[in-house]
């Protein structure tokens, strides 16, 4: 099943994006909120963190506590790094089965309206995914999302109720290697400029 994904910086609308093919019946996969449930539900995973950190992120109930991780791995790229060994192996194995399972779904359609007029695809959407090679050889084509640095802070700080500063800097801390994304998906305009945007890019993606 071919595999397309949609990436983009904080605020550019990535999570929109995959709504919209959300909507029509397309299969997306968001990578992020998959490791935080994979976090709850495989405590062999949440074991292998704590082992290679020597501490519990566990809350008094026993539930991850992924905030004290993050202040842990994220002011250290070599913890960081480290912690990325032990997540993503186990987010690729969790998106494969979750993608064979859709598959097996589509097996028997060889194209159809909602998928733009070609045959099934699924997405998975990830912010990380030009950084990592791993994620980039189970995609077939990258779609990146980009939007004006006014729009993308005003929503950015809208969602996550921070000051634009704070914004600013996690914006800095995101590189993007342009010449890895197939397609750009340009989302300075209505909702409905968008819709038009996403159905023209993955018509050309699925087309290819």
């Amino acid at each position: 099943m071919r595999t397309f994904a949609v990436t983009g910086g904080i605020g550019s609308g990535k999570s929109v994006v995959c709504s919209i093919l959300s909507e029509r019946g397309i299969p997306v996969y968001d990578s992020d909120s998959a490791a935080k449930r994979l976090y709850r539900e495989d405590d062999a995973l949440l074991d292998a963190v704590e082992g290679a950190f020597g501490q519990s992120f566990r809350t008094p109930t026993g539930s991850p506590d992924l905030k004290k991780l993050a202040s842990v791995v994220f002011s250290s790229p070599e913890k960081l790094r480290t912690l990325e060994s032990i997540v993503h192996p186990a987010v690729m194995a969790d998106f494969r089965r979750w993608r064979a399972m859709w598959a097996s779904k589509f097996e028997d359609m060889s194209s159809g309206p909602d998928f733009f007029g070609g045959e099934p695809f699924c997405v998975m959407e990830s912010a990380i995914i030009l950084q990592k090679p791993e994620f980039l050889a189970v995609v077939d084509k990258v779609a990146l999302v980009d939007a004006p640095l006014q729009s993308r802070l005003k929503r950015a700080c809208e969602r996550d109720n921070v000051d634009p500063s704070e914004v600013i800097k996690r914006m800095a801390a995101q590189r993007f290697d342009l010449s890895k994304a197939d397609a750009i998906i340009r989302n300075d305009g209505t909702i409905d400029d968008l819709q038009l945007e996403v159905s023209r890019v993955f018509k050309e993606l699925n087309a290819r």
